[in-house]
This record gives C-alpha cells, structure tokens and sequence, in this order.
C-alpha cells in the first residue's frame, strides 16, 4: 500500500514519525514485553491522533492470541476472554488484505459481545501488524474526537506505523531466540566439557580397575586422585546454569487455574483442583510446569479427569498435576523434551521435578520447590 506521486507532506512527517519510532524502540532501554508495546501503543496515539489504542499479539509461550500493550485502556479488561481471529473478522481482513480497516456507525462492530459496551458507538480502526508474510499481531485503536472517516493520508500514515512496530516486534523476537540459541550452546558446551573432562578421566580410572587383582599402592593412590579431580571439575560444572530461567509472566497461577477450568470444561474433561497461594518468585517456574502437565496429558493420553493440587509446608512448594487415560503405546518411551526442560528449570531454582506412571493409568507430575531463593 502506498500514495502515487510526490509524496505529500504530511506523508514525510508521518514517515519520519514511523523511523523515529522505529529507532526508539530498537534503542531503548530493556522494558519488560507489557511495558514495550504499551510504550509503542503511547506513540501511535500521539502520532495518528488516537484516543485509545491496543496492541495484540499471539504468545508463542502461551500458543494465544493476548493484549501485548495499550494505552487510554486497562489491559485487565481483556482478562479471561478468549480473544482469535475467528472472533474478530474485521482484524482478520486488515492482516490478509494488508490494508487498515476502518468500521464506523451505524455499521456493527464484529467483535465478542463482552467488549460490545466497552466499545459503544464509536468507530474502530484495525491496524495490520504484517511484514514478510507473518503476522506478529494487530492494532486495534479508536480515533479521538470526530474527525470524520480516514482519509488517504492518515491511512497511509497507520499502515505505516503497523509496518514499523512488526519490525519493532520482530526484532525484539529475533533477541528473545538469540537468547534462547545462546543458553542452549552453554548447555551444549557444558555437555562437551562433561565429556572431555570428566568423563574421560573418569573411563580411564575404570580400565585401571578393570584388571583382575589386587591395585599396587601407586595404582590405588593415581587413581584416588583421578577420581577427586573429576569430583572437582563435575562440582566446577554443574555450578553453572543448567537450563533456562523461566520467562517472565504478566498472569497468576489462580488466573491460570481459571483458565483451565473453561478449558477442561470445553474438553468435557472433570478437573479437580486443591491450589494454594504461590509465592509471587515462582509463579513462572509453577505456571511453566502446570502448562507442560497439561500439554503433555492432552497429548499423550486420552484423560477424563485432571487433578491439580498446591500445598505449602516445611518451607516447601508442592505442585501435583495428575491425569488418567494414559495411552498404552506411550508405557515405558521417553519423556518429552518439554518435560525434561521443565526439569532443569526446577532445578535452576532448586527444586525437583518428577513425572511418571504413578498407578496403573494414572500419570502424575510432581514439583517440589523450596519457597526461599536458593
């Protein structure tokens, strides 16, 4: 989409608005993901003259579609409502048309009916978040005052800024993953380093022991100094992080709970739930393993009940998350790469995760975590 012809100038401005906020928000400081695009969703209403705007993006953490960030509006408010494409066709056609779509009254808004009296009678533009065929999210503001429908200019002007913050976010996601590749070549060269220090010492005390017979006392002494180095270097070793620390979260496992209450209802699934409160510092770690219990239940098995059960004591953080309907082909294979990260995460906070048939058809996953930092 763009203006044939000299461009005007008020086009200039709004492209040298766009780059302006492209270079803010690649060049400033670390901001968690909220505060970001709630920044960005600041600017576009200061640039394109909007009274409230919402920045919606799909969470590759959570696998939905949430408000990332927003201005003139609480993001509370979008709590708990399931929010897609399906429910919003007019967001649907501003991404595949790469065009802003602009609806005003009479005509109706096609919106879920909890947001019907948030929005009212006032016109809705959607904003398309789209560059090199993906689609990082949408903007969905409202104009301020009546200025009557969108002209060419002001069009022109917000698909530009959605280009501008798509790039913005991709770029922040593209940091995000060069992260994660960093963290999985520390664990790849601590890998490494377990095997050509550790290990090989540890193999060459073993063919010295292999020998029928009595060890003559240099023998014995080379190798209790072999095993005490590779003691020394396997603590050295695991000092270091073992997996990833768990992405910060702007929900609560209550909130969490809730949301599998719908959920198990919609799968027609019985869910059982005793939960306790959960210290505020491991609210990520608990929310990341109850997401890959769950995750792992409805994939691997074919569960009608699903038990969840918390409980604080003795200094401890117990989560329990137990499902029926094992699969019989699934009895006895490996556990999920999903699982075993969840593990090392449990253990970067150090705690325990446990997982496996713990009765006939029952598979059980079990966190145990101390409620102090370690």
């Amino acid at each position: 989409m763009s203006s044939a012809g000299d461009p005007t100038e008020g086009g200039v401005r709004g492209a040298r608005a766009a780059i302006d906020l492209l270079v803010e928000a690649l060049s400033g400081e670390d901001l968690d993901r909220t505060a970001f695009y709630s920044r960005l969703a600041e600017e576009v209403s200061r640039i394109a003259g909007m009274r409230r705007v919402v920045i919606f993006r799909f969470d590759d953490a959570t696998r939905r579609v949430e408000p990332a960030g927003g201005h003139g509006i609480d993001l509370d408010l979008f709590a708990g409502v399931p929010i897609g494409l399906e429910a919003a066709p007019d967001a649907a056609r501003a991404l595949a048309e790469d065009r802003v779509v602009e609806v005003r009254p009479p005509a109706v808004h096609a919106i879920p009916p909890e947001f019907m009296e948030l929005i009212g009678d006032h016109p809705l533009v959607y904003v398309p978040m789209a560059a090199g065929g993906r689609w990082p999210g949408v903007i969905i503001a409202e104009p301020a005052g009546d200025a009557g429908p969108l002209d060419e200019d002001r069009r022109e002007l917000l698909w530009t800024l959605g280009k501008t913050l798509a790039l913005a976010s991709t770029a922040r996601t593209a940091t995000y993953f060069g992260e994660r590749a960093r963290e999985l070549q520390q664990r790849i060269d601590l890998a490494r380093d377990l095997h050509e220090r550790v290990v090989q010492r540890l193999f060459g005390v073993a063919m010295a022991l292999s020998p029928p017979g009595a060890l003559e006392d240099f023998a014995r002494e080379r190798c209790a100094e072999e095993l005490q180095v590779a003691l020394s270097e396997l603590r050295a070793a695991l000092s270091q992080p073992l997996g990833p620390v768990p992405r910060p979260t702007r929900t609560t496992f209550a909130s969490e709970i809730e949301r599998l209450r719908t959920r198990a209802q919609d799968l027609g699934l019985t869910l059982d739930v005793a939960a306790a409160d959960v210290p505020p510092r491991l609210e990520p770690l608990v929310q990341s393993v109850l997401a890959e219990a769950v995750r792992n239940a409805l994939k691997h098995a074919r569960p009608d009940a699903l038990t969840v059960r918390t409980r604080r004591g003795d200094g401890l953080l117990i989560l329990e998350v137990e499902n029926d309907g094992i699969d019989q082909r699934r009895r006895g294979g490996p556990p999920g790469l999903g699982l075993r990260i969840a593990a090392l995460e449990a253990i970067q906070a150090g705690g325990l995760l446990e997982f496996g048939e713990r009765r006939p058809g029952r598979w059980q996953v079990r966190l145990a975590v101390p409620e102090a930092a370690p």
